[in-house]
């Protein structure tokens, strides 16, 4: 079974007090009504805040909403997404977030998780980390294309439009190769995805959008506005 079911979202959301209306987009993805629903801080180094913002935004919203802690070993966590629909993974360091998770094994537990059909949404480092390569800033020095956990075919970049920087670093690395054909998505923006690739978007900014950026065969790069 290869029941991908990942929501993306550029940036924004409950963790930023921010697009509300992104978080109702992803509840509808799980497909019922009554969502149980997980949080993963992991990238945040479970910040206390982002945790009690999940709290306070899914209260009445949903039928369960539960913190899932980065100390959770490997069976306790397969054991809680088995009683879940959703799973949403918070925003902060991707490099950090994803070398952890292949430490722990966290990787492993959910990707079968994903595969088996639980939905999956996340914000910046939650939503990038899940496609074969992302682009990558810690804060200090250049940004750099890793490698992600692969269920999702291309690359994966976050803060599209508001980060003039990133925006940059981006054309350069597919320009060069480095960095496969991406989808680039702004803040305010969360993109749906299933195996094949994006089924969906939404965006709660009218100025926002997600694209698609990829290299030409005379290596120049090529940006199209993703309509679905």
């Amino acid at each position: 079974m290869n029941a991908i079911n990942i929501t993306a979202i550029g940036g924004g959301g409950f963790t930023h007090d921010t697009y509300p209306a992104l978080e109702e987009f992803c509840l509808k993805q799980a497909g019922k009504a009554d969502v149980r629903l997980g949080f993963i801080g992991a990238a945040s180094n479970d910040d206390p805040v982002k945790i009690d913002r999940f709290h306070a935004r899914f209260d009445g919203l949903t039928a369960r909403h539960v913190h899932l802690p980065m100390t959770l070993d490997t069976q306790t966590l397969e054991n809680r997404l088995n009683v879940l629909d959703m799973v949403y993974i918070g925003g902060g360091d991707t490099e950090a977030m994803v070398d952890l998770w292949r430490r722990n094994g966290w990787d492993r537990v959910l990707c079968d998780a994903a595969q088996q059909g639980l939905a999956i949404a996340g914000v910046s480092a939650g939503a990038v980390c899940w496609f074969d390569r992302f682009l990558f800033h810690s804060g200090s020095g250049p940004m750099r294309p890793l490698q992600g956990l692969g269920l999702i075919k291309g690359g994966a970049c976050p803060h599209y439009s508001t980060e003039t920087d990133r925006h940059a670093a981006l054309h350069d690395a597919v320009s060069r190769g480095t960095m496969p054909d991406t989808i680039a998505m702004d803040d305010g923006v969360a993109v749906a995805f299933d195996a094949s690739g994006p089924v969906g978007i939404y965006s709660a900014d009218p100025e926002a959008s997600a694209f698609h950026v990829r290299r030409t065969e005379a290596g120049d790069v090529a940006k199209t506005r993703l309509f679905l």
